[in-house]
């Protein structure tokens, strides 16, 4: 979809991670210094994974960048409530930057109007986990999903969906 929505015609080509020698992820590579100073401008670091911190991202945009975000690196999931026994909704995003997900999270109460959202670290690792509780989540995918031809994962899209409409 990225190679369609930027007018590309590279090769998709695929990519190990870590030590792994298994080829199973898609690489979309193309080299445009205009395109690459603009994204250094802006926040976007070479090897972001820990580095990366707060994107200038335009307000009316943010939505979308939050989107492409979830899209990558979040989760969206239901488990039941030990209490209530009522089914909960919690929307993920993972992150090696904590200073990556204070600036979301930051972000995501001032222009959603939520009060949740609590970062914690995951486990012998060194990835943290932005996360959301049931009426945040809900809130957030409303936003991120406000039209249905946006440019957005079909996998995701279709659980988000799915969540919404309280199935």
């Amino acid at each position: 979809m990225a190679k369609k929505i930027l007018r590309l015609k590279n090769k998709i080509g695929r990519k190990a991670r870590g030590y792994s020698k298994e080829k199973k992820y898609f690489v979309l590579q193309f080299g445009d210094m205009n395109f690459y100073e603009f994204l250094i401008s802006i926040g976007l670091t070479p090897k972001k994974s820990k580095t990366i911190k707060e994107v200038a991202v335009p307000d009316e945009f943010f939505r979308d960048f939050l989107r492409g975000c979830f899209d990558g690196d979040g989760s969206l999931g239901t488990f039941w409530h030990p209490e209530s026994q009522f089914p909960q909704v919690r929307l993920r995003i993972a992150s090696a930057s904590p200073a990556f997900l204070i600036w979301i999270l930051g972000v995501v109460k001032r222009l959603f109007m939520i009060k949740g959202g609590h970062i914690h670290t995951l486990k012998n690792k060194s990835v943290q986990m932005l996360s959301f509780g049931k009426a945040d989540s809900t809130r957030i995918l409303q936003l991120m999903y406000y039209e249905k031809s946006l440019p957005a994962l079909s996998r995701k899209r279709k659980i988000a969906m799915k969540l919404l409409r309280g199935e």
